[in-house]
C-alpha cells in the first residue's frame, strides 16, 4: 500500500523571530547545496525545498511520518548552525496539509511579506525551487505545488492592485512627482545632499527618464562621485539658487541643523521660470526646506511626514486588495488539495484493477486448460466477455472512490476497499527502491 504523504512547512519569519535569530539561522546561497544533499539522506523526509531570505527561513517537504520528520529538521538546523534548539524553537511554526499549501501560496503572492505586495519574494522562491530541482530533491508533489504557487502569484498580481501602490519613501516621492508633472521624462532633477533614500528616489526618477541630473553637496568631491553614478553634473552648494531657475524636481537630504532654502531665496526664481511648477522632496530630518516656500504659487513642498502619510494610504489600499488576493489563494488551495487527494485514490484503483485482472487471467487459464477442443474464436469471445464483465463491475467502485464529495471519509473508504479486496497481501515485502 502507498503511504499517505503529508505536505509540511517548518520555519520562522519576521513575525515570529527577531532579526538576531533570523540572521543566525539564515542559509547563504553557497550552503544550499549542502543542506539539500544532507536532507536527501534523511529517512523521514521525501521531497524538500529550502527558502532562506532576510525575512524567513523555511523548509517545505513531504513526509510519511510528520512528527519524526519535523524533529529531524529541527535537529539538522541546530547541528548545521551550531545553535541549540531552545534558542530558536519557540519562534518556529509548523503547518501541514491545507495550512501548508495555503502558506506557500500566500508567501509566493507576497501576502505574508513584511511589505505586502512586494515583488521580490516570488523571484526568491523561484530561485529556491530551481536549486531544489537541480539537486533533484523535488518530486511529483512539490513540483506541482511550486508551479501552482507561481500561477497563483501571477493571478494575484494581475487581478488585484496589490502591487500598484507605492509603499517606500523613495518610490512614493516619485509617484507624487508623477501626479504633478504627469510624465517625468525630460524633467531636470537637483539632488541636494547624499542621503540613501534621496539617492534611491533619484534612481527611480532616472528609471522614468528624468534628465538632466544635477548634484549639490557640501563636499564637492562627494558630489562628483554621485553625479558620475547618475551620469549627471556636480554643482557647488553656492550655485543651488541659480539652478532653481532651470530644474523641475529638487530632492534634499542633508544633515544640516537648519533650513538650507528659505522663502527669501525665491526672489525672482518663479519669474525666471515663467511660473513652471517646481517640486521639492524634503527627506531630511531636521528639514532642509522652509515650509513657507509651499505658499508660493506653483511650488510644491513635501516633507518626510507627507510622504509617510501617502505611504500609509497606499498600505491601506494594498490591504484592501489583499482581501481579494486571499480569495484567489483559497480557491487555489481547494483545487490543489483535490489533486493531492486523487493521488491517494489512484494507487488503490490501479491495485484493485490489477488484482481483478490477475484473477480473471488465472480463471481463464484453468477454464481453457479443461476445454482443449474450444476454437480460437470461442476463446477470444470468452476473453472479451469476461473483460467486459470486469470493466462493468469495477465502474461504480472506481467512480465512488474518485468522487470529491467524500473529503473527510475518503481515506476511510480507501482503507476499507484495500481490506475488502486484500490488496496489501501481495505488497507485504519491502519494495525495491533501486
Amino acid at each position: 500500500m502507498t503511504e499517505k504523504r503529508d505536505i509540511v512547512i517548518i520555519g520562522l519569519n519576521h513575525k515570529t523571530a527577531p532579526v538576531e535569530i533570523r540572521e543566525r539561522l539564515a542559509f547563504p546561497s553557497e550552503d544550499t547545496a549542502k543542506v539539500l544533499e544532507a536532507m536527501r539522506q534523511e529517512t523521514y523526509v521525501d521531497e524538500i525545498i529550502l527558502f532562506s531570505t532576510c525575512n524567513r527561513v523555511e523548509f517545505l517537504f513531504t513526509t510519511q511520518d510528520m512528527p519524526k520528520a519535523v524533529e529531524a529538521v529541527k535537529d539538522f538546523v541546530a547541528k548545521f548552525k551550531k545553535t541549540p534548539r531552545d534558542v530558536f524553537e519557540q519562534a518556529l511554526y509548523v503547518y501541514n496539509g491545507e495550512e501548508a499549501v495555503q502558506h506557500i501560496f500566500r508567501v509566493a503572492s507576497s501576502l505574508d511579506s513584511m511589505v505586502v505586495g512586494e515583488p521580490q519574494i516570488l523571484g526568491q522562491i523561484k530561485e529556491a525551487y530551481q536549486e531544489a530541482s537541480n539537486h533533484r530533491t523535488c518530486g511529483v508533489i512539490l513540483n506541482r505545488l511550486m508551479h501552482r504557487s507561481f500561477s497563483v502569484a501571477k493571478r494575484v498580481r494581475t487581478e488585484t492592485g496589490i502591487g500598484g501602490h507605492a509603499v517606500s519613501i523613495s518610490y512614493a516621492a516619485v509617484e507624487l512627482g508623477r501626479k504633478i508633472f504627469d510624465v517625468l521624462e525630460g524633467k531636470a532633477v537637483l539632488l541636494i545632499g547624499a542621503g540613501e533614500m534621496a539617492e534611491l528616489a533619484v534612481e527611480h526618477l532616472v528609471t522614468n527618464r528624468a534628465s538632466p541630473i544635477f548634484v549639490a553637496n557640501r563636499t564637492f568631491e562627494r558630489g562628483l562621485e554621485i553625479a558620475e553614478r547618475f551620469k549627471g553634473t556636480a554643482i557647488r552648494f553656492e550655485e543651488i539658487c541659480d539652478y532653481l531657475k532651470q530644474v523641475d524636481i529638487v530632492i534634499s537630504s542633508t544633515g544640516a541643523p537648519h533650513y538650507i532654502l528659505v522663502r527669501d531665496d525665491f526672489k525672482g526664481v518663479m519669474r525666471a521660470r515663467k511660473n513652471r511648477p517646481l517640486f521639492f522632496i524634503d527627506i531630511a530630518v531636521p528639514r532642509d526646506i522652509d515650509p513657507e516656500i509651499n505658499h508660493i504659487d506653483n511650488v510644491y513642498v513635501y516633507d518626510i511626514d507627507d510622504l509617510k502619510s501617502a505611504i500609509q494610504e497606499n498600505i491601506d489600499e494594498r490591504q484592501r486588495e489583499a482581501l481579494r488576493a486571499e480569495r484567489i489563494v483559497d480557491e487555489a488551495v481547494v483545487m490543489f488539495l483535490r489533486w493531492v487527494q486523487s493521488l491517494d485514490v489512484v494507487p488503490t484503483i490501479v491495485a484493485l484493477r490489477d488484482k481483478i485482472e490477475e484473477i480473471r487471467q488465472a480463471e481463464l487459464k484453468k477454464t481453457f486448460a479443461s476445454m482443449a477442443s474450444v476454437s480460437e474464436e470461442s476463446r477470444a469471445a470468452i476473453d472479451r466477455l469476461t473483460a467486459a464483465l470486469v470493466k462493468k463491475i469495477l465502474h461504480d467502485p472506481t467512480v465512488f472512490l474518485k468522487q470529491s464529495g467524500h473529503k473527510d471519509k475518503k481515506s476511510l473508504y480507501i482503507d476499507i476497499t484495500r481490506k475488502l479486496f486484500n490488496l496489501d497481501a501481495q505488497n507485504n515485502r519491502k519494495p525495491d527502491m533501486g
